[in-house]
C-alpha cells in the first residue's frame, strides 16, 4: 500500500465547525461551478442502470457534494432519488434538499450501512480520508450485500493535479462572490480574512498526498471476488482534472474481473 498517512487541517477536531462548513461549502461550489465530476457521469449512470438500483445513496456527503451540478446528467431526463448521508449530518446538508435530492437525518457510518438503506452507493472526494482498513470495510460492506458502489476522487498525487490545486483559492474566492443567497460570513472568511481559500489550497495539496493510487485500489479489492460482482478501476479524463474511479457492480455474471 503506497498511500501516505497525511491529515487535513479542516478535518481536525480543534478546527471550528463554522469554518469547516464554510470550507466544505466553498469546495463543493467549486466542484459544481467547474463541473469537476462530469467525466464520470456516463460511467456512473451506466453502473446505476446495470445494477437496477432504484435510488442512489451518497456517503460522506458533507454539505451535499457535487450533486447540485451532477444530478441532471445522472438522471438523464428521468428521475432517480438521491439520498445524501453523513456520519455527522449538519444543517448545511439539510439545506441541499431539492427535486430528486433529499438528506438522511440520522448518522450513517459509511463502513456499515443500516439495513434499511438500500441503493447504489457513491462517495465523492472523501475516500482518501479513510485509512486502508476502513476503506476496505466500506467496499466489503457493499460487496457482501451485493450493492453497487462508486468511489470517485479528483485528488491524485501527480504534477497536473497538484498544479491545478494552486487555482483553488482563486476559484473559492470567485464562488464566494457569486454564491446566492449572499451571506456576510461567507464573504468575510473568504475575502476579508481568507481562511477558506488558504484551507482549499493547503488541504487540497494534502488530499493529493494521501490519495489512493490505482495499485492501492486494486489491493483494496483483492479478495472481494465473486462470479456475480464486477470491479472497474481507472482514471477518467475530460475535465479540469482526471477523476480516479473505483466502481463495483453486482449481477455481472461470469464476466467478473477487475477492469481498467
Amino acid at each position: 500500500m503506497r498511500r501516505q498517512r497525511w491529515f487535513e487541517i479542516h478535518d481536525q477536531p480543534w478546527f471550528p465547525t463554522f469554518l469547516r462548513d464554510r470550507v466544505t461549502e466553498s469546495l463543493e461550489a467549486v466542484w459544481n461551478g467547474n463541473h469537476t465530476y462530469r467525466p464520470i457521469a456516463a460511467r456512473l449512470r451506466e453502473a446505476v442502470r446495470e445494477c437496477g438500483a432504484e435510488r442512489i445513496l451518497d456517503l460522506c456527503s458533507g454539505g451535499g457534494g457535487p450533486w447540485a451540478g451532477l444530478y441532471g446528467e445522472i438522471a438523464n431526463g428521468g428521475a432517480i432519488p438521491v439520498v445524501l448521508t453523513d456520519l455527522y449530518p449538519s444543517a448545511l446538508l439539510a439545506r441541499q434538499t431539492r427535486s430528486g435530492i433529499t438528506a438522511w437525518p440520522e448518522s450513517v457510518d459509511a463502513r456499515h450501512l443500516p439495513a434499511e438503506l438500500r441503493g447504489f452507493r457513491t462517495i465523492f472526494s472523501s475516500f482518501h480520508h479513510f485509512d486502508p482498513e476502513a476503506a476496505r470495510a466500506m467496499l466489503a460492506d457493499a460487496f457482501e450485500r451485493r450493492e453497487g458502489i462508486g468511489v470517485f476522487e479528483g485528488a491524485r498525487c501527480d504534477a497536473r493535479t497538484l498544479i491545478a490545486v494552486t487555482a483553488m483559492p482563486f476559484l473559492g474566492f470567485r464562488e464566494a462572490l457569486r454564491a446566492r443567497p449572499f451571506r456576510w460570513s461567507r464573504c468575510f472568511w473568504s475575502c476579508i480574512v481568507p481562511v477558506v481559500p488558504a484551507m482549499l489550497w493547503i488541504d487540497g495539496v494534502l488530499s493529493c498526498l494521501r490519495s489512493y493510487s490505482l495499485e492501492d485500489l486494486r489491493e483494496l479489492t483483492a479478495g472481494l471476488s465473486a462470479p456475480d460482482y464486477d470491479w472497474q478501476i481507472g482514471d477518467a479524463d475530460g475535465g479540469p482534472v482526471p477523476i480516479r474511479y473505483l466502481v463495483g457492480t453486482p449481477g455481472a455474471g461470469s464476466r467478473r474481473r477487475i477492469r481498467d
